[in-house]
C-alpha cells in the first residue's frame, strides 16, 4: 500500500491509476483494482483517535467502539474500488456536515471535558474536507467513464439497544430517487434478505426501518452527481458481542465472502439497466 497526498490520489484518479494507498495522515485508506461503476464505502470503520484528545474525552475506548461500525472495511475489502476511513467518528463524523461533523455530546453524554481549541477543529474538518474531495473526483470519473454508477455505503448498528424485533439488514431510502431506481432498490433487499450467516437468528432486510438513509455520505454523493445510486446498508451487530467488544470472525468473513460475490452481482445488473444513460 502506498502512502499518498490527496492530490496524488486525485492526479491517479484522473489518469485512471489502478492504486491502494493510505492518506498521508492515516485518515481514510483508497484501493482501485479496476475501474468499475460502483464503489464501496465504510465511513464509520475507524477507531484511531488521536492520543492528544484521550485525556480530554469523557468516553471510554469501548463507549466510542460501541458506537462506531467496526469490521465494515473487512467486509467490502474483496471489491475493487473501496473507501475506508480509519479515524473515529469521534473526531470528527463523515456521515455528518462538516458544519456538524465534530461532536459536543454524543449519545446523550457530553463528549469533551473542555472544548476543543480552534486548531484542533480545524484539522479535523481538513480530513473531513480531503476525503470528500476524492469522493468527489471518483464520482466524476466513474460517470465518464461509465455514464452511471452505485455506491455502496457500509454501516452497522447496536441491535440490542432496541426493544422490539428489528432486521439483520436495513435499507436507507428515503433520500433517494425511488421511483427511478426502484428495481435496485429491491434487488438489492432481496439479496441481503437471503445472506447466509452462521447465526441462530432470521436473517432478514428491512427498508427504512431502523434508519432511513439521512447520512451526509449518501447526500453528498447524490447532491454531486447525475446518474449515481447510493444505497446506504446497515447490518446489525450480529458479528460481534456489543457488549464485550468480541468479534466473530466465522460471521465477519462469511459477510465479506457473500459481499463480493453479490455486490458485484448486483451492480452489474444496476449497470445492464441503467447504461443506456452513458
Amino acid at each position: 500500500m502506498l502512502k499518498l497526498s490527496i492530490t496524488e490520489m486525485l492526479m491517479k484518479i484522473e489518469r485512471e491509476e489502478r492504486f491502494h494507498a493510505v492518506a498521508t495522515d492515516y485518515s481514510f485508506s483508497i484501493k482501485i483494482d479496476k475501474y468499475v461503476p460502483f464503489v464501496c464505502a465504510a465511513v464509520h470503520d475507524g477507531h484511531h483517535f488521536q492520543k492528544q484528545l484521550w485525556d480530554n474525552c469523557m468516553h471510554t475506548q469501548y463507549d466510542r467502539w460501541y458506537e462506531e461500525d467496526p469490521c465494515t472495511g473487512e467486509m467490502i475489502s474483496g471489491l475493487p474500488i473501496t473507501l475506508i476511513a480509519h479515524d473515529s467518528r469521534f473526531e470528527y463524523d463523515l456521515n455528518r456536515d462538516p458544519l456538524e461533523a465534530i461532536y459536543e455530546t454524543a449519545w446523550g453524554k457530553e463528549l469533551w471535558k473542555k472544548p476543543l481549541s480552534r486548531k484542533q477543529k480545524d484539522q479535523a474538518i481538513l480530513k473531513h474536507n480531503n476525503f470528500y474531495r476524492v469522493v468527489l473526483s471518483l464520482i466524476v470519473k466513474l460517470e465518464e467513464m461509465f455514464g452511471s454508477t452505485v455506491f455502496y455505503d457500509i454501516h452497522s448498528y447496536n441491535w440490542k439497544r432496541w426493544d422490539r424485533k428489528v432486521p439483520v439488514f436495513n435499507l436507507g431510502t428515503k433520500n433517494i430517487d425511488q421511483d427511478r431506481f426502484v428495481h435496485d432498490i429491491q434487488q438489492w433487499k432481496e439479496i441481503l434478505d437471503k445472506i447466509e450467516l452462521p447465526i441462530e437468528q432470521e436473517i432478514n432486510c428491512g427498508i427504512n426501518d431502523v434508519f432511513q438513509g439521512n447520512g451526509y455520505f449518501l447526500k453528498y454523493v447524490t447532491s454531486n452527481s447525475l446518474n449515481t445510486l447510493v444505497l446506504a446498508t446497515e447490518i446489525s451487530k450480529v458479528y460481534c458481542d456489543e457488549e464485550t467488544g468480541v468479534i466473530y470472525p466465522d460471521i465477519v468473513h462469511a459477510i465479506k465472502d457473500q459481499f463480493k460475490y453479490y455486490i458485484q452481482a448486483h451492480a452489474h445488473r444496476f449497470y445492464e439497466r441503467h447504461e443506456r444513460i452513458v
